[in-house]
C-alpha cells in the first residue's frame, strides 16, 4: 500500500527529519557497533550502511526504499523544520531564495497573525544547518506605535543585492509595502524603505527577472468593502526598484469579475508569461501576458482546485512548470505538487502533507544544482523545508480533476 510522506514520521511518533538529525548525532558513536551489525544482519545492510555514511546517505537510502513502496514519496530528497523552537508562538507565509552563500528563508511570526508583535524573521542555511531565527524587520513607527508585518518576499538580484519585501499595517486592506536590501546574503540589512504610494511590491510570491533586467512583481489588493474586493495586478521596475509602474489584467467582456489575489508567474516559450493564484471561486486562476508583463489578459479559472489559500509555482529549467498548492476546495490539507508542460494540463506529482491540520502558503524555487526547494507553513507553528529532485517525479494524469489514488 502506498504510504504518503507525512506518514513516515507518524509511524514512530516523531517527524522524519527529527529522527534523521538524531541519527546524524549518534552515527559517530555507533560506527564500530554498526559495522559489526552489518556483518551479522544481512536484511538491513542498506539501512545500517547509510548510518555509517551519515545523514545524506540515510536520507537517500530512506528515500529510495520509500519510493519502492509508494509513488507518493517519490521525488523527496530531504525534509526538515527550519527551527525546532523559537521565541514566538505562530509562524506563517514563508519565502525562500538562493544566494551566493546558500539558501535564505523568511516568514512572519509573533503571537498570532495580525498581532502588533508580528515581525519578519529570517534563517540562513549554512554548513547543512539552518541558523537560529532572527528578527530582521518590525512594524515600529517613528511615533512608537507598532503594526504587524505581513508576507515577506525574498529576491536576489544577481551582482546587486538581496531584496526583502514585506508589508506593514493593521490589515491587508490598509497595509503598505516596505523593502530592505542586503549585500552580504542576508547577514546585514539596510534601513527599511517604504515603497511609493500605490506600490505594494510582491504580495506573497517571488518576483520574475526578465532577460533585459526588468523585475516583475506579482501583486494584488484587497479593498475595505464588505465583502472585500480582490484584484490582481503586476508591478514592473527597470531600475532595481527605484521607480515602478503597475499593470492590471483587462476586464472580461462576458464574465463576472473573479476575486483573485497573490499571483505567481511562470515563463513559457517565446517569453509569454502566465500567472496563477488564489481565488474565492474554488479554483486557481490564470492570466497571460505576451509583452513582458506590460499588459495582461482577463483572469479565468483553471482546472486546479483552490480552498481560498495561497499557492506558488516555478518554471523548471527543463521547461516544465511546477505548482505547490492545496488540492482541495475546503481546508488547507492536503498540500500537493503538480507539473505541466503547457500550463494548462496539470498532472499530479507529489503529496507533501495529508494529515489533519494546516499546511499552507508554500514558496518554491529551483536552485542552481537543479533541486526544487519548498517551504511552507506547518500547523502555524513551524516552517518546513522540503527538497525535491524533479527528475524523480513520476506524474500521473488527472483527467477527472481528482487526485490519483496511487499518490495518496
Amino acid at each position: 500500500m502506498a504510504v504518503s510522506f507525512d506518514e513516515v514520521g507518524r509511524a514512530s511518533g516523531e517527524p522524519r527529519d527529527v529522527r534523521l538529525r538524531r541519527e546524524k548525532r549518534r552515527c559517530h558513536v555507533r560506527n564500530s557497533r554498526i559495522l559489526s551489525i552489518v556483518v551479522l544482519v544481512v536484511p538491513v545492510v542498506g539501512i545500517i550502511a547509510a548510518s555509517v555514511a551519515g545523514l545524506p546517505a540515510i536520507q537517500q537510502s530512506a528515500t529510495r526504499e520509500k519510493n519502492k513502496e509508494g509513488a507518493a514519496f517519490a521525488g523527496i530528497a530531504d525534509s526538515e523544520f527550519v527551527f525546532e523552537t523559537a521565541p514566538f508562538a505562530s509562524a506563517h507565509a514563508s519565502t525562500i531564495v538562493e544566494t551566493r552563500e546558500g539558501l535564505v528563508t523568511a516568514w512572519f511570526a509573533g503571537t498570532r497573525e495580525g498581532a502588533a508583535d508580528v515581525g519578519i524573521w529570517l534563517s540562513r542555511h549554512l554548513a547543512g544547518e539552518w541558523t537560529r531565527p532572527i528578527e530582521v524587520a518590525t512594524g515600529t513607527q517613528p511615533d512608537g506605535r507598532r503594526y504587524p508585518c505581513w508576507n515577506p518576499v525574498l529576491f536576489d538580484v544577481p551582482d546587486k543585492a538581496l531584496m526583502l519585501f514585506y508589508k506593514v499595517g493593521p490589515s491587508p486592506q490598509s497595509w503598505w509595502g516596505m523593502v530592505r536590501t542586503s549585500r552580504d546574503s542576508g547577514r546585514t540589512w539596510t534601513d527599511a524603505r517604504r515603497l511609493p504610494d500605490g506600490i505594494l511590491g510582491p504580495i506573497k510570491n517571488k518576483l520574475l527577472q526578465l532577460s533585459d533586467g526588468t523585475l516583475v512583481a506579482p501583486s494584488s489588493t484587497e479593498s475595505s468593502d464588505r465583502p472585500s474586493t480582490w484584484r490582481v495586478h503586476f508591478e514592473r521596475t527597470t531600475d532595481a526598484g527605484l521607480t515602478w509602474t503597475a499593470a492590471f489584467p483587462s476586464a472580461s467582456a462576458d464574465a463576472s469579475p473573479i476575486n483573485a489575489i497573490q499571483p505567481s508567474i511562470l515563463v513559457h516559450p517565446g517569453g509569454r508569461l502566465q500567472a496563477l493564484g488564489r481565488t474565492r471561486s474554488q479554483r486557481v486562476f490564470e492570466t497571460w501576458s505576451g509583452d513582458g508583463g506590460r499588459t495582461w489578459a482577463p483572469i479565468s479559472l483553471t482546472s486546479l482546485p483552490n480552498p481560498n489559500s495561497g499557492i506558488d509555482a516555478v518554471t523548471l529549467r527543463d521547461g516544465r512548470h511546477l505548482i505547490v498548492y492545496n488540492h482541495t476546495t475546503q481546508g488547507r490539507s492536503p498540500l500537493n505538487v503538480s507539473v505541466s508542460r503547457d500550463g494548462k494540463t496539470w498532472d499530479a506529482a507529489l503529496l507533501l502533507e495529508s494529515a489533519p491540520g494546516e499546511y499552507s502558503y508554500p514558496a518554491v524555487i529551483q536552485s542552481s544544482d537543479g533541486h526544487v526547494h519548498v517551504t511552507y507553513t506547518w500547523k502555524r507553528q513551524r516552517i518546513r523545508h522540503v527538497v525535491i529532485d524533479p527528475t524523480w517525479l513520476k506524474p500521473v494524469p488527472m483527467p477527472d480533476g481528482n487526485w490519483p489514488r496511487e499518490l495518496r
